[in-house]
């Protein structure tokens, strides 16, 4: 079995080795990188299953190498900051981050993350009944067992978080879900964030999907949270 590869993203190096460290206890296969444009380069030549993003580096700093990374992989990232703003935590779910982590951090925390999101990937991937893995609506085909987003016909490049908050919510049309239930559905018990995460996410998603088309739509129902609205009658 191919072991499952993570790449660290620090300029602080006993970071690293504290991250690699514990990584290694737990079978991963650790690559680390201390600088921006390096990381870029590994992201293309490592292929990481998933990957710890600090924000503070040098040559380019974190959110110009996600953004650089979500030109050519989905992979997910967690951005590891000592930023606490709630801008440069929304600076980063915009910019394709799956998740965040605030230093100084909980090792535990991070483990805890790490393995929440690889498990939800492979669960979603090991689906027997492939049907019930694919939603399909006019011009809109989202398929988890390839983690896939069409829109009229394209692939369309999208975070395996978006495409997993997108499956749920049109799962399920015309059902409203609270932010506090998504982040229960989608991202599951052990994610450690605050409900302004789905705000960006849903934002990401309407950008995609503006125009596309007159029978469904992501719809906001305030004061509660949000919808998949789907008319039957033009399905």
């Amino acid at each position: 079995m191919t072991a499952t590869k993570v790449l660290i993203v620090d300029d602080d190096k006993d970071i690293c080795e504290l991250l690699k460290y514990h990584l290694d206890k737990e079978q991963y296969k650790v690559f680390v990188s201390q600088d921006g444009n390096d990381a870029v380069e590994k992201f293309k030549t490592v292929e990481p299953d998933i990957a710890l993003l600090d924000i503070m580096l040098a040559g380019m700093d974190g959110w110009q190498v996600c953004r650089e990374v979500r030109r050519f992989s989905n992979v997910p990232i967690i951005m590891i900051t000592s930023k606490t703003e709630t801008f440069d935590k929304v600076l980063g779910l915009e910019l394709g981050a799956d998740d965040y982590i605030v230093k100084p951090f909980d090792v535990k925390e991070v483990l805890a993350r790490v393995r929440a999101i690889l498990r939800r990937i492979e669960k979603n991937s090991e689906n027997p009944k492939k049907d019930s893995r694919i939603v399909e609506y006019e011009n809109l085909v989202i398929n988890m067992t390839r983690y896939e987003l069409r829109i009229s016909g394209a692939v369309v490049d999208c975070p395996p978080k978006e495409i997993e908050l997108l499956f749920f919510l049109a799962s399920n049309p015309n059902r409203v879900y609270s932010r506090d239930q998504l982040l229960d559905e989608v991202w599951g018990f052990e994610y450690y964030g605050d409900s302004r995460t789905i705000d960006v996410h849903i934002k990401r998603l309407r950008e995609k999907l503006d125009g596309v088309s007159d029978k469904w739509l992501l719809k906001t129902v305030w004061g509660v949270g949000y919808k998949f609205e789907a008319d039957d009658s033009k399905s």
